[in-house]
């Protein structure tokens, strides 16, 4: 059917009070369904996964406010990696953080730390454990906590005559807490970068 020529039908004209009204209406059902809740919902705040109950909410460590036992030679330590979770199970978090010296070239040696925060509490947090030293020339990509453990892929060099800016050698590590220690868990040795 087509539609006939002139002017249309009052009717089919929509106004401003038209619109008005739609808007209202349809506000007034989203406002009144934010309202609705579920039979036996409450307001009570729910416990967070892997922290114990009765235990305080902790913020982690920042790994900016730490110190790193690195020698810089006058040169600022950068925090090029993070990854935060409770990794002893108490409940409260802690925080994995790999340091470098910084440098305008090259790839400087990381250190992987664990920090917790200050026993007295409002000071730096305090490192309880080096995982890896930057002594020992490695690099790190792809921290992360998972199912409480640290993990991480090592990257380093078969030999001195390697360049630091290019690491040869890769390597997948875990290390997890257990009867109060860190445990290293190297995975297979990949053949190279």
């Amino acid at each position: 059917m087509q539609p006939t020529a002139g002017q249309a039908l009052p009717h089919t004209r929509a106004r401003s009070v038209h619109w008005i009204t739609t808007a209202a209406v349809i506000a007034a059902v989203i406002g009144s369904a934010a309202l609705v809740q579920p039979a036996g919902a409450s307001t009570a705040k729910r416990p967070v996964a892997g922290v114990k109950a009765g235990v305080p909410a902790v913020q982690p460590p920042d790994p900016k406010a730490a110190h790193y036992p690195m020698n810089c030679a006058g040169a600022p330590v950068d925090v090029v990696g993070r990854a935060s979770g409770d990794l002893d199970g108490d409940g409260r978090p802690e925080t994995v953080a790999v340091a470098r010296c910084h440098s305008g070239t090259g790839t400087p040696p990381s250190g992987l730390y664990v920090l917790a925060p200050d026993a007295a509490g409002g000071g730096a947090p305090r490192i309880v454990e080096t995982l890896v030293d930057p002594k020992e020339q490695r690099s790190f990509k792809d921290l992360r906590i998972e199912d409480r453990k640290v993990r991480a892929t090592v990257l380093g060099y078969s030999s001195d005559d390697i360049p630091r800016c290019c690491p040869d050698q890769m390597r997948d590590y875990s290390w997890e807490w257990r009867s109060g220690t860190y445990y290293e868990v190297p995975g297979p040795l990949a053949n190279g970068v």
